[in-house]
């Protein structure tokens, strides 16, 4: 039986099968399904647990052993194998065939594997294994699948928020669902149940109380240069991380030349920033007064000036790096007005 993370809570209500191995290349629903299936056991009566971890030179016969022992604490357990790197070799194969056929009586066996390809799943244990139990598979979670995902664990502690704050998150975390997790965990941690506006979730992932270096992104594109002087100075006094300041430059920069090759094909402005990805009313707004100021090829003359700084912050290239965050900064924020046209 196949079951995907998203199925196994349904499957469970029916009751729980001898043998589940859980594989996949998603550490934290894998990490959840297993907690999942050891909280219902341990619901149902198996109060004994033995862990067995097969890492290199592991003597299997503790698996044959601990198979056919019996619990002597409690008349159900859960044994629960471990398998870090996916390939247990021959001997491990075989005993893990030997296991399958003839699973432990009063026991929940529990197999846990990373992620396994095509070929390792044509495998004889892995088939066996199949064959004998319930496979639960962690399948990565997909980029565009990603808000979705968020709005349920939202869901599941109460909250929710709109489709840009959604997206917000997602973009922010880069795909990462064990940050997503913590994201979300964070937001129900500051906020009571309800709808959680967007600049309370740009505050709560950026942490703005404590560094004020997401505030260059506005002052870069209102072009109010003696504010990001000032702001530049105030991080390098509190010793901000250069790397982070140089991506807080850079997204907005990268924002706006998104935004100007999206206008540059006809697109109305509305359409173009969502493809841009310039979320939330107050940016949104921001942009609308100022994109005008802005061209395409001051957008990569910038970023080629962000990549020479990214060289000194690796110490592939001298230079001051805060003199040149700070020419980097002035510069660009000054830009010109240009004839760009939005609609």
């Amino acid at each position: 039986m196949r079951l995907s993370t998203e199925q196994l809570p349904q499957h469970l209500k029916r009751g729980l099968a001898p043998l589940y191995t859980v594989f996949g290349d998603e550490p934290l629903l894998a990490l959840e399904a297993a907690d999942r299936l050891r909280a219902r056991a341990r619901a149902d009566g198996y109060g004994e647990r033995e862990v067995l971890t097969a890492e290199q030179h592991f003597d299997w016969s503790q698996l044959r052993m601990s198979a056919q022992s019996q619990s002597l604490f409690a008349s159900r357990r859960i044994l629960e194998l471990r398998i870090p790197s996916g390939k247990p070799g021959s001997e491990g194969s075989q005993a893990l065939q030997d296991l399958c056929a003839r699973l432990p009586t009063e026991t929940i066996t529990l197999g846990c594997l990373p992620g396994i390809d095509w070929r390792g799943q044509k495998a004889a244990w892995f088939a066996a294994l199949d064959a004998a139990g319930a496979m639960v598979e962690a399948k990565q979670v997909a980029r565009s699948a990603l808000p979705a995902w968020i709005a349920e664990r939202l869901k599941a502690q109460e909250q929710h928020a709109g489709e840009e704050t959604l997206e917000f998150i997602a973009e922010r975390v880069e795909g990462n669902l064990l940050a997503a997790y913590q994201e979300v965990q964070k937001l129900a941690l500051l906020f009571p149940p309800g709808r959680l506006e967007f600049e309370q979730v740009r505050e709560a992932v950026f942490d703005v109380a404590r560094f004020d270096v997401f505030d260059l992104g506005a002052v870069l594109i209102a072009g109010d240069t003696q504010h990001l002087a000032r702001v530049l100075d105030a991080l390098q006094g509190e010793g901000a991380a250069p790397p982070l300041v140089l991506w807080a430059l850079t997204e907005e920069i990268r924002a706006i030349a998104r935004l100007l090759a999206a206008l540059a094909t006809g697109r109305p402005l509305q359409q173009a920033m969502r493809e841009a990805r310039v979320w939330g009313p107050a940016r949104q707004n921001l942009m609308q007064r100022h994109i005008k100021r802005f061209t395409a090829q001051q957008a990569e003359a910038a970023l080629v000036h962000a990549a020479g700084i990214d060289h000194m912050i690796k110490g592939l290239a001298k230079g001051d790096v805060w003199d040149e965050l700070l020419q980097l900064g002035l510069r660009f924020a000054s830009a010109r007005p240009s004839a760009a046209k939005t609609r």
